[in-house]
């Protein structure tokens, strides 16, 4: 059986370093154009050389999105956008407008087309058609059961990839006017302002201001805040529905996010196609806990979604550690970390040192020095650099965070 590639998102540089240092096979990242993360912290033209040669170094691949619907304006400027991704030795572009495969195919024949997900690719008629157009993969809808993927797989031979990890759209594959109507930002243009996750109330026309909830809560409801997804405990149904990659959500969530996501779903699949039976551990499950998230659902995956699959009380997100450093280099012979400061952090606080391949450890924050070699007590700037003592042995690119305090621990 081949293992699928693990797919990570990518908003920014650092994502994509601790997306690659913490075991993806490719990520995924958007330009300044033409794709669907506006304010996703997207690459410049010299960010994706960049990005391009430091994964190819690493033996990994890198996918750029253009997956807007353009419209006519949108044209002039993407023949030569799409010559610069092949110039830049992209791995493949993600399209989801036949008129931007089109083009692709026209201006730049030798550069890789994905179809994405808002494409609507829900049955082997559609994913066959892109199949014979020339499309090297195509990504599934979330909209999908495994019944129907594994249908999917038998009539095709295209690669197929599956979301597994990260937010649910609420509109059909992604394509949703809400954003568009309430804000003028049109989310199929890339400018989304997450409208479904709004809190809403009912107006009835003859009593203008009075606002009734629309369930039974004082506070209103969010009715169209879909939990996330999380497939990490059934990997190995998955990998046995024929998925060539498995793409985690997320490119505008934090490097934290990134690191941990990938690295429980790298131990996962790993364990999954090892030719044993596929258990789930504890720790990987606890480590999606650890990052921000709402509460996870498995989509479609097993069949049609129901009211269970929604939070209705808030859109908030929950997490139970929070990232207070990272580390940039470590010194063996003196034992001390230098470490970027992400989050206020003193001594006589416990931290956790998260690695990119060693396991975990836990130690009191103890010793601390700032940039000058002064002794500190306390580190509260942002990004300020400091060095601390550790217990063990670091790797370079490990997070260093705490335990969120239970509401009960809160004064």
């Amino acid at each position: 059986m081949k293992k699928p590639e693990l797919l990570a998102p990518a908003g920014t540089m650092e994502k994509l370093q601790m997306a690659l240092a913490y075991g993806a096979d490719a990520a995924y990242l958007g330009g300044t154009q033409f794709g669907l993360r506006a304010f996703g912290g997207n690459f410049t033209n010299d960010e994706i050389r960049a990005a391009v040669q430091l994964a190819h170094a690493m033996g990994r691949k890198v996918y750029v999105t253009v997956n807007v619907f353009p419209h006519n304006d949108d044209l002039v400027a993407l023949p030569d956008y799409l010559r610069f991704l092949a110039e830049a030795e992209v791995d493949a572009v993600l399209v989801a407008d036949l008129g931007v495969f089109m083009c692709a195919r026209d201006v730049a024949p030798t550069l890789p087309v994905h179809i994405s997900t808002q494409a609507n690719n829900v049955n082997w008629r559609t994913v066959r058609a892109w199949q014979e157009l020339g499309a090297e993969r195509v990504v599934l809808a979330r909209e999908l059961s495994r019944e129907e993927i594994r249908e999917i797989r038998r009539q095709t031979d295209v690669e197929l990839e599956l979301f597994v990890h990260g937010a649910m759209c609420i509109s059909y594959s992604g394509r949703c006017l809400l954003s568009s109507y309430f804000t003028g930002r049109d989310a199929n243009r890339g400018g989304c302002a997450q409208s479904c996750r709004w809190q809403y109330a009912l107006v009835e026309a003859s009593r203008p201001g009075e606002y009734y909830p629309i369930a039974e809560d004082e506070r209103g409801t969010y009715i169209m805040n879909s939990k996330d997804l999380c497939l990490l405990p059934y990997l190995d149904e998955v990998v046995a529905s024929g998925i060539d990659s498995l793409k985690i959500e997320g490119r505008m969530k934090s490097v934290h996010y990134v690191a941990s996501v990938v690295k429980a779903y790298r131990m996962a699949l790993d364990a999954a196609c090892a030719g044993t039976p596929y258990e789930v551990r504890e720790e990987w499950i606890e480590e999606l806990g650890k990052v921000s998230h709402r509460a996870y659902t498995t989509g479609f995956f097993f069949g049609k979604t129901t009211e269970v699959d929604q939070i209705y009380g808030s859109s908030s997100y929950e997490q139970t550690s929070d990232f207070v450093g990272l580390v940039r280099a470590y010194d063996a012979e003196s034992g001390l970390a230098t470490v970027e400061q992400r989050n206020n952090m003193k001594l006589g606080q416990e931290i956790e040192i998260f690695q990119p391949h060693g396991a975990s450890f836990r130690q009191e924050l103890a010793e601390m020095w700032d940039a000058d070699g002064q002794s500190i007590t306390a580190a509260p700037h942002p990004q300020q650099i400091v060095r601390i003592r550790m217990m063990q042995a670091v790797e370079e690119n490990s997070i260093l965070r705490r335990d969120v305090p239970k509401k009960e621990e809160v004064q």
